[in-house]
């Protein structure tokens, strides 16, 4: 114990002071507590939210596999005309990558014409309504049996 009483008085204020910083620390770390609690809730609910997203998902994809499996194949003829088709694109690609990427003119081969130059030399075969005035043509009336 102090022997003089100022120093008694001053001991007691530094404990008093001491106590203070104490509650005010323990409050702190309470809130700092209830907010660590309170995002973990946060988190698990998101996860749960996720993992449930996921399983659809999963249950989805799962159901187009299915789909596209028992899927009637397509017709050899068509299979053929589209084997065709990607054979002639992959071989036309490497003339007509630099229109494409917007690097230069379209390419004019012979026996090939730009559609847009045919259509500027003379009337188009394939107009139609929509392509005349900008608009959708009109649809038929319904007649109701």
């Amino acid at each position: 114990m102090a022997s003089n009483p100022y120093d008694e008085v001053q001991l007691n204020k530094k404990h008093e002071e001491i106590l203070g910083r104490r509650a005010v620390l323990l409050q702190q770390m309470e809130i700092c507590y209830e907010q660590q609690k309170a995002k973990k809730k946060q988190q698990g609910m998101m996860s749960e939210a996720a993992h449930e997203r996921n399983v659809k998902l999963l249950e989805d994809f799962q159901k187009v596999e299915n789909c596209l499996r028992t899927r009637p194949l397509l017709h050899p003829d068509v299979l053929n005309l589209q084997t065709r088709h990607w054979a002639s694109v992959e071989r036309d690609l490497p003339e007509w990558e630099n229109y494409l990427l917007g690097k230069g003119p379209a390419p004019v081969t012979e026996g090939r014409q730009l559609r847009g130059l045919q259509g500027q030399k003379g009337t188009r075969k394939d107009s139609s309504p929509a392509r005349n005035n900008g608009k959708p043509p009109r649809p038929k009336p319904r007649t109701d049996v």
